[in-house]
Formats: C-alpha cells, sequence, structure tokens
C-alpha cells in the first residue's frame, strides 16, 4: 500500500475506544482540510475570473480565503501531529538506544500535547475577549469571533494526538512518532 493509499484509508494503531477516537478524529481532519483547500481554490479563481473578465473583484474575498487559512492552518497541525511530519531536530534522539528514544518519545509527545492544552486555554480566553469586543469583520459582516473558533479545536485535536502518541509509546514495544507511524527514516532518492 502507498502512502497516499494509507492516509485515504487511516486506521489508527489504538486499540478500543481510542482508537475509534483517533480514527475519527482523523477523518474529521481530512473533510476540514479537503473542503478548505478546494474552497479556497474556487473562490480565488472566482475573484480572479471576476476582477478580469467582469472587471469587479469580489468583495470579500479576502476575507473568506482568510477564514479558510485560519482553518488548514489549525486542522493541518493535527494531521501533520498524526502522520509524524512535524519537523524534528533529532541528533540527541538518534544517538539513544531504542529505550532511551522511547522514553524521550514519551516525554515530548506529552510535552507538547500539554503545550497544545495550554494553548487551547489562552484561545478561549481571546476568543471570548474577541466576543466581548464585538468586532465584526467589515466586507461579511460576520462577528470576527467566528473565524477564530477553528484555533481551539486546531489545538484540542492536536493535543489529543500527542496523548495518544505518549499512550501508543507506553503500550507498544517498538518507538513510533505518531499513533501509526513508526519511528524510523525512509531512504529518499536525490537526483544526481
Amino acid at each position: 500500500m502507498t502512502e497516499e493509499e494509507s492516509e485515504q484509508h487511516y486506521h489508527s494503531g489504538l486499540p478500543g475506544f481510542l482508537g475509534t477516537i483517533d480514527t475519527w478524529i482523523s477523518k474529521l481532519e481530512a473533510i476540514i482540510l479537503a473542503v478548505g483547500v478546494l474552497l479556497m481554490a474556487a473562490n480565488t479563481i472566482a475573484n480572479v475570473v471576476g476582477r478580469f473578465v467582469l472587471g469587479e473583484s469580489i468583495f470579500f474575498s479576502g476575507e473568506i480565503n482568510r477564514i479558510l487559512i485560519i482553518m488548514i492552518t489549525f486542522a493541518g497541525i493535527g494531521y501533520a501531529a498524526r502522520h509524524g511530519r512535524h519537523i524534528r531536530m533529532s541528533a540527541i534522539y538518534d544517538a539513544l538506544p531504542v529505550g532511551g528514544r522511547k522514553a524521550l518519545m514519551v516525554f515530548i509527545s506529552l510535552f507538547t500535547s500539554l503545550v497544545m492544552f495550554f494553548l487551547l486555554y489562552y484561545a478561549v480566553i481571546y476568543i471570548l475577549d474577541l466576543y466581548d469586543k464585538g468586532r465584526i469583520l467589515p466586507a461579511l459582516g460576520i462577528p470576527i469571533f467566528w473565524i477564530y473558533l477553528w484555533v481551539p479545536l486546531g489545538f484540542l485535536i492536536t493535543g489529543i494526538q500527542y496523548l495518544l502518541t505518549a499512550i501508543k509509546n507506553l503500550t507498544s514495544r517498538d518507538v513510533y512518532l505518531s499513533t501509526g507511524v513508526l519511528d524510523g527514516y525512509k531512504d529518499t532518492e536525490t537526483e544526481v
């Protein structure tokens, strides 16, 4: 199975209820990312066609793309965590024996999960502050706090994903970068 096929048919490596939650969240992320990218492309194309063919831009196009960028960014951090795609600085980590790498991965996953939940808390505080101020988007006329609801959702999903990664590492013999990605490096082809 290729990497693209495995991403389309993601099934969690966690047992029972945790695996069900993990699989459900992965489907939600995939839908959010796919819909967001398609809507952004359609909005941008419609705006370009409007500008050059009809002589008028869509006045709210920029605000729509702003909303979609926020949505894609914060859904994408959970997706990256699920597929072990975050940037790693691993010189010390790679030098450790398997037991040390496993312990460090559990620590990193738990610490990152805590940071995500901490950021979730402050994102909610920020949204409540925006709600109290009553600011609205000028073109669309919707309250600004609505577009930032993706931020705590993204932090929540990412925090859960890292927590599940820690659990996966605590309950398995191998070292995992995420619930479904084993530690290691793939050989990559380079041009000569």
